[in-house]
Formats: structure tokens, sequence, C-alpha cells
């Protein structure tokens, strides 16, 4: 028998012809697959002379991909058992889990999901073997003539990276056979270029979840499929954590603390994506704003304003018509010319630049606005505050030189973490957004000259940097700063996107020292992403329980009997007269009652008082944790609250 070299681990090994990744392997049950040269192959790969092989774990990134992906054939393979006539559509891995899309006749019910997974567990037991092959387009139109859908994914094979190339993808098609563990017979199959687990018992733990309707290929002029999401995890502890962390979530639904609270709603009559912001969430939002803009005004911003609507050649000229049109509301006919509900504000801000000349003592320029801006959003990714269709951006952009722009970048981001901090956001990470081959303008050298400045300021940072692979949007690469809430979950918060594009599509030039004409360097920051969907992720961190200086109401008092009333006014005139928003409860409620209600709306502190604290010029001091400290002098909780809301602490 001929021998092979393959490298594992850094060195070199000699195996015979016909050895598989997993014999070269043999890592237990914990290797799942094998990254060859790589690509992610079966543990079946018949391994080549000259291959550098690696293990993949079921716990890491690709391993968990792996896991959910083959989960999902299992579901998929119990659905057609139990529904013969269920069509499959597609069923890729995604964050945290799967789905399956399926044409069925009716959608799916709760009782039918507990018989689907059912089979499931009954399926994972048999230890069934996932086997590729190879087939042709006509083979493989051949042996799924009874899959509508698939055969339409035959005929995308090699196109467009989209959420297909799951299941379809490369230069060969291939499909997956479940095959019974003892006989080798064929139970199910699928069109899919995996890879895969070895077999179904390599499935620790999952679940299935919920189910719903969904367009074949995310278009609205397709069929509508019923689909089914799962998760599926390396451990039932691992599975139960995620599970608890989602019971958690749905408390802190924002949504639901929105109604709750009082603070915002999307009324039908105005339509879906758009919210309005009651009295209780306009104090939050003016609150958020007025500190940022407090902060920028000490960072050296101007700020500016631009209208909500533009006629179209502007945005031909920045290239979003181009790029951008299908995220864009429909224009409107205006004097024989198309207006647009501004998409972004970028464009205008170019034009406030270049109304008169600039000269470089003027740069770094760094303009800011609240500006409102207008996105079509389909309806089915419309979600509470964090996905809407009007959204209010705390926009700026910096033009600069480029001897500015290194040092413009890392103050930049410096300002951005400190004031995220400043919310009580402390968690984060960053992602690195690189070109997209197929999307962009602008040279190679502008854009690994634009990708390097921006690696460099994310390292002097000294976080976390994550690569995110063709992310960027088309005019120039991107940091994003990812932070981590209260229950360990990941938000994208600011943008910082550097861009050589729009100063040269705008022809926007200022006068260096020796008196020639340059092009500025232009820097996009977004540092809340919107304000709508900053509320919602802090909304959703804190529980709802704002800290003091966000919160609608900061202090509420509580009467022992109607006649402490008065006293409680007169103590609620003094933290008035220092800025705090303060209420008297002179309801017929009981105090007990009165203490609850304080309680649901999650008001930081409440002051108490009776007989025997007006005697004595004080108050019963209550948190919002329930701890109560009594006979505190009027004068000390003054300052203490006060003290709170200046310091912007978490109570």
């Amino acid at each position: 028998m001929s021998e092979l070299r393959v490298t594992l681990g850094g060195s070199e090994r000699v195996v015979d012809a016909g050895t598989t990744a997993g014999q070269v392997l043999d890592g237990g049950s914990r290797i799942v697959a094998a990254r060859v040269g790589g690509e992610l192959r079966d543990l079946e790969y018949v391994v080549r002379d000259g291959d550098v092989i690696e293990g993949v774990e079921i716990d890491s990134k690709d391993g968990r991909d792996i896991l959910r992906h083959s989960t999902a054939h299992v579901m998929a393979q119990a659905v057609q058992e139990i529904f013969p006539e269920a069509k499959l559509g597609i069923g890729p891995p995604v964050e945290n889990g799967f789905y399956y899309d399926f044409d069925v006749e009716n959608p799916f019910t709760p009782e039918d999901l507990k018989r689907v997974e059912k089979r499931m567990r009954e399926l994972v037991k048999q230890g069934q073997r996932f086997s590729r092959r190879v087939v042709s387009d006509e083979e493989a139109r051949e042996e799924l003539a009874a899959e509508p859908y698939k055969l339409e994914l035959i005929g995308l094979k090699g196109g467009a990276a989209d959420e297909e190339s799951v299941e379809v993808g490369g230069a060969e098609l291939t499909i997956y056979d479940n095959l019974d563990a003892k006989s080798g017979e064929l139970c199910w199959k699928d069109l899919c270029r995996g890879p895969h687990l070895p077999t179904t018992r390599n499935i620790p733990a999952f679940k299935l979840m919920r189910s719903g309707g969904a367009y074949w290929r995310g278009s609205e002029k397709n069929p509508q499929l019923q689909r089914i999401y799962g998760t599926a995890w390396e451990s039932r502890d691992k599975q139960n954590e995620y599970l608890k962390m989602l019971e958690e979530a749905e408390k802190r639904d924002h949504r639901r603390l929105g109604a709750e609270l009082d603070l915002f709603s999307f009324p039908s009559e105005i339509g879906s994506g758009l919210p309005v912001f009651h009295p209780k969430g306009g104090i939050i939002r003016r609150e958020l704003e007025n500190y940022s803009r407090i902060r920028h005004e000490q960072a050296g911003y101007s700020f500016v304003n631009t209208p909500h609507i533009t006629k179209g050649h502007l945005y031909e000229v920045s290239g979003h018509l181009d790029w951008y049109r299908d995220g864009m509301f429909p224009p409107m006919e205006v004097e024989g010319a198309e207006y647009f509900l501004k998409p972004m504000n970028c464009p205008m801000h170019n034009l406030i630049f270049s109304s008169r000349g600039r000269s470089y003592k003027e740069l770094p320029l760094r303009l800011f606005e609240f500006g409102t801006v207008y996105r079509y959003e389909k309806s089915g990714v419309v979600h509470g505050l964090t996905r809407v269709r009007g959204l209010t951006q705390d926009d700026a952009h910096i033009y600069c030189t480029r001897e500015q722009m290194q040092d413009e970048l890392h103050s930049l981001l410096g300002f951005v973490l400190d004031l995220l901090r400043d919310y009580g956001l402390d968690d984060f990470y960053l992602e690195l957004s690189t070109r997209n081959d197929e999307k962009y303008v602008g040279t190679d050298a502008e854009w690994e000259e634009a990708t390097e400045a921006l690696r460099e300021a994310a390292e002097r940072s000294g976080l976390e940097l994550v690569p995110d692979p063709a992310g960027a949007a088309f005019y120039g690469p991107k940091i994003s700063v990812q932070a981590r809430d209260a229950i360990g979950r990941s938000w994208q918060m600011s943008t910082i996107q550097l861009d050589f594009q729009m100063p040269q599509r705008f022809n926007l030039e200022y006068q260096a020292a020796d008196g020639s004409r340059q092009r500025p360097i232009k820097i996009h920051r977004a540092l809340f992403g919107s304000i709508e969907r900053f509320f919602g992720v802090l909304l959703e961190h804190y529980a709802g329980a704002m800290p003091p200086w966000l919160s609608p109401v900061q202090v509420v008092g509580i009467p022992i009997a109607d006649e402490h009333v008065p006293y409680l006014e007169e103590v609620a005139a003094k933290l008035k007269a220092r800025g705090i928003r303060v209420e008297v409860d002179s309801s017929s409620d009981r105090m007990q009652k009165k203490i609850r209600n304080a309680q649901k709306q999650k008001v930081p502190f409440m002051l108490l008082a009776g007989d025997e604290d007006v005697s004595k010029g004080a108050v019963s001091f209550r948190y919002r944790s329930g701890e109560q400290n009594n006979g505190v002098p009027v004068d000390e909780a003054v300052a203490e609250i006060v003290k709170a809301v200046e310091d912007r602490i978490q109570v």
C-alpha cells in the first residue's frame, strides 16, 4: 500500500493511502470535522498527499455550525416522515441555532413541533450516518424531481453568495444521505454541500423553538413557506445556559417594557417601524441626547441640521441610488423632480463642507447632527426599536488631512468608548469590516491604506479585534464597536468608517499650507447607531431599571397618611429646585400599594414620611432594591439623590 505525507499540528506524518481525516485526527467525540487546506471537510474525507489537516472541535464556531446544520437535516427528515407532502426549502445554521423551511399545506402547530422533536430524538438514537456523494446536475435533478425548491437551487450552483449557498455552493453538487447505522440502507437524503457530523449520535442537545412564515429566498414575490427554528449545543449544560438566557431576555424585552413603563408605542395608524415616544420615553430620549450634545461640544464638534428630503440627484452623486436603492423609500415627484426621504445624512454634510472655501487651518472639521433618516426595512425584519423604518442617527462626519487621519481615528475611538461607558456599557470588542469585492468603489491601494489605518487604530485600543470579511459598505472599511449587555448578548453599537471616495465624488477640497488644493479624508461615525436602537438596547441592558440620571421619574414621595402630603410636597420642591424629576403620590391608594406602584415603574428612590419623619425634618429613604434607610435628614436625602444623578450611578 502506498504512503502519503500529511501535516497535523505543524508536524509531518506518514499515512497509508485511503486514510480518512478522522483516522488522522483520532480526536474522540469532540472532533466533529476537519479543516483541510483551510476548507471544512467531513471526517470521512480521504486525505491526499501534502494535505494540511486541523481538527474542528464541536464547541468551536465552525463546530457548532456543523452540529446545527446536521440537526436541521434531522429535523427535515422527521418533518417529511410525519408530513410526507412537505417540500424542502433550505436549512442553514444561524446564530445560536438553525432553521429549515418547508412548503406545507397548513402552518405548523405547537403540537406538530412536539411530534417532530420526538421523532428527531428517535433518529438521533438510531445513529444514522451522514454520507456525502458528488452528483452531476442531471443526477441531482433526477433524484430530487419531487423537490421543486431544490431543483431551483441546482440552477443557482456557484451563484451569488447568499443564504442558499449554505445548501449549494462551489463547483460541484453534493447530496448527503442519511444511512441506517446497521444495514447501511438509505433513510433520507438532501442536496447540501456539508460538511456534517459523522452520525446523528454526535448531536448532544437540541430543542425546537418556534415556527413562522418565511418567503422563499427572502422575496415577497415568492411563495411563503413555513420555517421551524431550533437550537442545538455541544452539551445539555450549554443548552440549558442558553435557554436560561432566553428566559432572562424575554423578561427584558424592550417592547414589553416600553408598554409597561409607558415609554413608546407603534400606532398602526402611522405605520410599521415608526415609533412614537410618550412623555416618559421622551424624557429618557432627551437625556440621552442632551448628555451626548455636551460631550460633543467638549470634543470640538460643530452642530448642523439638514432636511428630511432631497432631490434624487444628490444620491446619484454619492452613489447611494446605485448601491442602496432597495433600502430607500420610493421617490415622490415634486415640480418635475424626484425627491427621496433621506436614508443617510453624509451627502448633505458634504454640501456643508463645500458651501465655501476651506483652509487646512479649519481641519479637522467635525460636523455632528441628530439627523432623522428613513429606510425601507421589510416588514419581516422590523423589530421594536432595534429595527425601525424611521430612525435618528447621532451622525458625525470628520473631514481631516491625510496627516491627521491616524491621530483622529485613535482619539475618535477613545471618545466613542468613553461615552458608551458613561451610558453604562463597558464590555467591548471590535469588528473590522473589510471590502466586499463585488460591491465597492475606489482603488485597491485606497482600500488597503484605509483598512490598515483602521486596523492600527483598533489595535491601539487594546480591545479584541474580530475580522468581518466583506462586511464593509461600498465606499470604505469600518470598525464596529460591539458591546455586551448585562446578560452577555452582543450588540453592534458605534461604527467608524474611513472614506476616500465621497470627497472625490463631491470634489471636496481645502487649501493646504503651501497654497495647493488638496482632497480631505472623510470619517463617518455614528456613536449610538440610532437613538431608537440605543434606547432599546439600554432598556434591555438595565431591564427597565434605568440609572437615576436617565429615569423619567427619579423620586416618588410616599406619605404614610394624607396629612403628610404637604410635607412631602415641600421636600419635592427642594428636589425640583436642584433639577430632580419628582412626584408625590397623593392618590387614595394605601401606602403599600403606592410602594408597589413605584417599584413596578422602577423609580430609583422613594421618600416616605410619617409623623416621626415630619417632627425630625427627615424622610425614610427607600431604594429600588428594597433597602431602606430611616430618619435621613431632608438636606442629606436631597444631596444623596443629586449626587447619584450627577455622577450617573446605578442604584
